[in-house]
């Protein structure tokens, strides 16, 4: 029984997508129509890429990156500046939720050997907004945001265009951020080993990438990249696939299954139809409040044609309560387990000052749509 609620509570997201498909096909009865819901492209490079950033993690080319970084910082004020921009930035590659796995227990490692870790939650906080604003420029940064580059077939171009203005504002806001904060000295502070990279897996690896982007921009099928992808890990570093979400594989599976019904039933899509047309910006944001950005854009997708409006939208979405980016959570969990191991709170006052934060990034970059729009 603890272990069924263990579950529950690390993936509410993937039970609830499921209890969503099942209870969808009570008024949908399966058949055919069905295969024609899930998305295989958007589901192979999210794997793919998810595997491929696994291994990269695993050979600990990102704890070495950020070593090598930390080295040229001072204070801790520096410090926080490094790795937030570093999660900024990598996001864009990495996605924000391996960016924030990677380099937030990173800085907790951090902020415990320079005796500062009273700026644990500030740091923590702008490291989690950063990964994700910064992983909303590209097509790979977010799982949103591969869904609909691939479903509304846009041009790398437009879409970089497209929330441009936004990322440039966001950036703004996290180095003013991090200015804020009052840094201390870090003469003091041991270093951190770093690890022998396999330089045969590291060629690999990147090769696999390389791969997955001439994949995403549709120069390569992706049932090649699949193929390759899978061959390659399962000669080379087979253990990588344990490390793959495959929790947020099925999340989209149980949403596509759900979603194709919802399409089906004539008087919900009527009425999804007509509240978010001319409204996809706010109907996103308010949508992912409630249940998350994925699949605020997996469902809202289904109901309009303007796919710029709607990628600013579950994008912005993402900030905002814990749950409207299921990134945040991974943060919140590093933050609940080193108060735990300190033996006090400090859960409560966190979800303040990240709720405080990303209602100030929110307001500000809905402010620059309106004038934009």
């Amino acid at each position: 029984m603890a272990k069924f609620k263990n579950f529950l509570k690390s993936e509410i997201v993937l039970v609830i997508a499921f209890i969503l498909a099942v209870g969808s096909a009570f008024f949908v009865p399966p058949d055919l129509g069905y295969l024609e819901y899930v998305d295989l492209r958007t589901l192979s490079l999210l794997f793919c890429l998810m595997t491929v950033t696994a291994g990269l993690a695993k050979l600990g080319l990102f704890n070495n990156l950020s070593n090598s970084l930390l080295r040229h910082t001072k204070t801790s004020k520096s410090a926080i500046m490094m790795m937030t921009l570093i999660c900024f930035f990598s996001s864009m590659l990495i996605t924000n939720d391996v960016a924030l796995i990677t380099f937030v227990p990173f800085t907790l490692i951090l902020l415990r050997l320079s005796n500062t870790e009273t700026l644990m939650i500030p740091a923590v906080v702008l490291e989690t907004v950063a990964a994700n604003l910064g992983s909303s420029l590209t097509p790979i940064g977010n799982p949103q945001n591969l869904y609909l580059y691939s479903k509304f077939n846009l041009s790398l171009p437009e879409f970089l265009l497209t929330l441009l203005p936004y990322s440039a504002l966001s950036l703004a806001l996290i180095v003013v951020g991090c200015l804020l904060i009052k840094g201390t000295s870090l003469n003091h502070i041991r270093s951190v080993p770093s690890v022998q990279i396999d330089p045969k897996k590291l060629a690999v690896y990147i090769a696999l990438f390389i791969l997955a982007m001439l994949t995403v921009l549709h120069i390569i099928p992706y049932y090649i990249l699949l193929l390759v992808t899978a061959a390659a890990v399962l000669i080379f570093d087979r253990k990588v696939f344990l490390k793959v979400d495959y929790s947020l594989l099925f999340t989209f599976a149980f949403l596509f299954v759900f979603i194709g019904n919802l399409g089906r039933i004539a008087p919900i899509s009527q009425f999804l139809s007509n509240i978010i047309d001319g409204n996809e910006v706010p109907v996103a944001v308010l949508s992912s409040q409630a249940f998350s950005n994925v699949p605020a854009a997996i469902l809202l997708s289904e109901f309009t044609t303007n796919a710029k409006d709607l990628l600013v939208g579950v994008n912005l979405g993402g900030l905002g309560t814990l749950i409207a980016s299921m990134a945040s959570l991974i943060s919140f969990r590093f933050v609940a387990f080193e108060c735990k191991r300190k033996g006090e709170g400090g859960q409560g006052k966190y979800l303040l000052w990240f709720t405080i934060v990303n209602v100030l990034f929110l307001a500000a970059n809905m402010i620059l749509w309106y004038f934009i729009k």
